[in-house]
């Protein structure tokens, strides 16, 4: 897992990662952080976008959706740089905004 304030710090940083954002098309819309959209649908049929040889940090709005897309691509496909962003967007929203 990762808080808001340190992913915002590798975000400032420009650090080599990539940012999945599995929420809904309209939520995304709403509310984003700069994330490329994968919808947690289509994740699965979305594996070779997702690479195995950098951190990937995964997030929703609470943090479930994430936490369980990690784990089913842990699961099946043996990943072991997968990282959830703590409290989702809800936490951003307030460690970060507010």
């Amino acid at each position: 897992m990762i808080t808001a304030g340190a992913l915002q710090h590798k975000i400032q940083n420009s650090e080599d990662f990539l940012l999945i954002d599995v929420r809904e098309e309209f939520e995304n819309e709403h509310f984003n952080i700069g994330g490329k959209l994968m919808p947690m649908g289509t994740v699965l049929s979305n594996i070779n976008n997702i690479p195995k040889d950098k951190e990937v940090i995964f997030y929703c709005e609470k943090g479930i959706r994430s936490s369980i897309v990690i784990q089913r691509l842990q699961e099946k496909f043996g990943y072991t740089n997968l990282i959830n962003l703590s409290g989702g967007m809800q936490a951003w929203r307030r460690e970060i905004l507010e």
